[in-house]
């Protein structure tokens, strides 16, 4: 005979499983490392100062 089965202990389980594999799948689409985060910084500052170079004084 089989052990009994606690069906909500199963059912959490089973849905922390789905959120850490789902987590995971995020992590490796999106994810960026340091590097490539100080780089769109430095980036977007630049196009920033850039633009505010090529304003005009009232």
């Amino acid at each position: 005979m089989a052990e009994p089965v606690n069906l909500n202990r199963f059912r959490k389980n089973q849905a922390r499983a789905e959120k850490k594999a789902r987590a995971n799948q995020n992590a490796v689409k999106f994810a960026r490392n340091k590097a490539e985060k100080q780089l769109d910084r430095r980036t977007l500052e630049k196009a920033r100062r850039d633009l505010d170079g090529h304003q005009s004084e009232p």
